[in-house]
């Protein structure tokens, strides 16, 4: 074999492992986030006052300008879109309790205990 033809073949097979690392890193930068699944996650009040987070069975809220804890408790999901909130009024030392129906993976519209409607958005 001449100079020039292991040159050739040295070249060949450097260029296909050059290829075969490229293909085989995957694609670069940071994965893409998964889905909002149920209730779990952030959820802001229409007001923008209150930031509620849902994660393993339990919930709390804060204020959005101080940070200060509101309120507390659990949740249950009672159905594939429906949830029942029980926890504390942290401010107010009384219990309070909610049922949402998730109408869409970004809005929950809730009704407390007393009767009262609000609406809570995801948010990211």
């Amino acid at each position: 074999m001449t100079i020039a033809r292991k040159l050739l073949s040295a070249g060949a097979a450097a260029s296909l492992l050059a290829a075969a690392a490229c293909t085989t890193t995957g694609p670069s930068g940071p994965p893409a986030a998964a889905a909002p699944k149920g209730v779990e996650g952030n959820w802001i009040d229409a007001k923008g006052t209150g930031l509620s987070t849902f994660a393993a069975g339990n919930f709390t809220t804060v204020a959005t300008d101080t940070g200060q804890k509101l309120s507390e408790g659990s949740y249950t999901l009672t159905g594939p879109t429906s949830v029942e909130i029980h926890g504390t009024s942290l401010i107010r030392q009384t219990p309070v309790s909610f049922n949402c129906l998730m109408v869409s993976i970004s809005q929950l519209n809730c009704t407390s205990a007393s009767g009262q409607n609000f609406v809570l958005t995801r948010r990211a």
